[in-house]
């Protein structure tokens, strides 16, 4: 008969909850090399040997008072508004990852013993003449069958959310917003 315990100990767990927490760590370190490439790639643009950040100019016309005489006037407004701080920057994080392992071992063994005895005796007297004639057989047979069934189910829940931007980020997004420059 199998040893189902000795079975179960040669499963390898590295393998079944360390390979899918390895690959959430992995998909966690690729988001965070997205979000670096966003940034570099949308929020900055190359002119000459410098990098510069990248402004959406916003032009306008409005109504207000002229300072001088009191009176409203039009007046052309133009506002630089640095691009990064008009976008959802794609800050993913893992915030629950849920593995659900089972595994299933059924052994089943069944063994059938038959066993068969024929005998038979004849005796005859002749005068003083005596014979005894006999016979026997003996059949026995075995028969042994073992069935195993192994049943490994892997369940992995991830879920993720759009992780809140880190503290210094979140500080130079707001500098970047005071440097909106209005004209």
């Amino acid at each position: 008969m199998p040893n189902l315990v000795q079975e179960l100990n040669s499963l390898d767990f590295n393998v079944y909850i360390g390979g899918p927490l390895q690959a959430a760590v992995q998909a966690q370190h690729a988001a965070s090399m997205s979000l670096v490439s966003f940034i570099q790639e949308v929020g900055f643009k190359q002119v000459g040997t410098d990098t510069e950040l990248r402004y959406v100019d916003f032009e306008y016309t409005k109504t207000a008072p002229n300072p001088t005489t009191g009176a409203m006037e039009p007046t052309h407004v133009l506002i630089k508004v640095p691009f990064l701080t008009m976008l959802v920057l794609p800050a993913l994080r893992i915030e629950e990852i849920t593995i659900d392992f089972n595994a299933k071992l059924t052994s089943t063994e069944t063994s059938n013993v038959s066993s068969e005895f024929a005998g038979a005796a004849e005796l005859s007297m002749k005068f003083w003449k005596v014979n005894f004639k006999a016979t026997a057989s003996y059949k026995r047979s075995t028969s042994t069958s073992s069935n195993i069934e192994k049943t490994y189910n892997l369940g992995v829940h991830v879920r993720a959310v759009n992780d809140e931007l880190p503290a210094g980020l979140d500080r130079i997004l707001t500098i970047l917003e005071n440097s909106i420059v209005g004209a």
